[in-house]
């Protein structure tokens, strides 16, 4: 069986022969263990992969996303980075004053994709493929104004605000629909809507601005036959009913903080968890031992005869062995029915 058809399978519940994995493995892995992340790429070869970004123009981004420093982005908008390894913070706004939407303009140079090569990719492989967009409305519009403003925005809601939302959205529904027409199987969404114990915003600002923006961007996959992928971090226990209604079909989510046997109650069985395993507390201080738990954990509560992506971000802090230690357990637990299978 093909991963494309393992993680077919898995997304359908349809009795996959294995749990499909992917290894999310940061710029700070490969520095600090290079040796142990090319023995887990040997050992562990990923059954989901990015499709290549090949653009047709320059997009005009300064430095290194991951580099310390500065780094610019498509869209002007300057992170600072004080360690490396990962990406930094905005500190300025982009759209300082409303009044600079007179002159703001989103970055067309980022559709102008080679879809070409992007086909060709996905022809040569028979991995599951996930096309690389960066559909990020909540934090574009955070990144655009700073957090902090992006939020006292949501609260004041002036005219001025929606009319920066609905220019991301335009960008982006249009990315998604790019993307869509290529041979990609799924494309992916990402949003980080969660603290450590709940929401940054109420559910009800959720569902009034963003959760129709969302929709149309689902739809427009589904109306091709690709699949939706969504990356959330944090404590967002309370939309998740939301995005399986939109048709989000696998979520990539901090499981540990919202509880696993409580997600497993709720929504085994209607939504493919895509990871995680606690890259917080386990993953760099916990045992190899303690990660198996973990493992032994999800696939009671979540598994219903697919639905579960071995996803483990190997990044800052991590001890390798313990992420070799994720996807040796969920290869000895195999596939088949879960507990609770009919």
């Amino acid at each position: 069986m093909t991963s494309r058809e393992l993680v077919r399978r898995t997304l359908d519940f349809d009795g996959p022969p294995r749990v499909p994995r992917q290894i999310w493995i940061l710029p700070w892995a490969e520095a600090h263990h290079p040796a142990e992340v090319a023995h887990l790429r040997a050992a562990f070869p990923d059954d989901v992969v990015a499709a290549p970004v090949v653009h047709r123009r320059p997009l005009g981004v300064v430095g290194d996303r991951y580099a310390r420093g500065t780094y610019v982005d498509e869209w002007g908008c300057r992170f600072e980075n004080a360690h490396g390894g990962v990406i930094g913070i905005p500190r300025e706004p982009i759209v300082a004053k409303w009044t600079d939407l007179e002159w703001f303009r989103t970055p067309d140079a980022a559709l102008d994709l080679d879809t070409g090569a992007i086909d060709a990719f996905c022809r040569s492989t028979d991995r599951w493929v996930i096309g690389g967009t960066w559909v990020r409305p909540f934090e574009r519009l955070g990144f655009l104004r700073t957090m902090e403003q992006a939020l006292v925005d949501l609260v004041e809601r002036p005219p001025e605000l929606l009319e920066l939302l609905a220019r991301i959205h335009r960008h982006y529904l249009r990315e998604v629909e790019i993307w869509a027409a290529t041979a990609i199987d799924a494309i992916s969404l990402m949003d980080d809507w969660g603290g450590q114990q709940s929401m940054l915003v109420s559910p009800r600002v959720f569902r009034e601005l963003f959760k129709p923006l969302y929709r149309e961007y689902a739809d427009a996959a589904h109306a091709r036959g690709k699949r939706v992928f969504m990356h959330s971090d944090g404590h967002i226990l309370e939309i998740i009913p939301d995005l399986i209604e939109i048709g989000i079909d696998a979520l990539n989510s901090q499981v540990a903080c919202m509880g696993v046997p409580a997600l497993g109650e709720r929504f085994r069985g209607r939504l493919t968890f895509w990871g995680e395993i606690d890259r917080q507390e386990l993953l760099p201080r916990g045992t190899t031992a303690d990660v198996r738990r973990a493992v032994r954990e999800q696939r009671e509560h979540l598994w219903a005869g697919g639905g579960v992506i071995a996803e483990c971000e190997f990044g800052p802090g991590a001890r390798p062995e313990n992420v070799a230690a994720v996807f040796d357990a969920w290869d000895e637990l195999g596939g088949g029915a879960g507990a609770g299978d009919s």
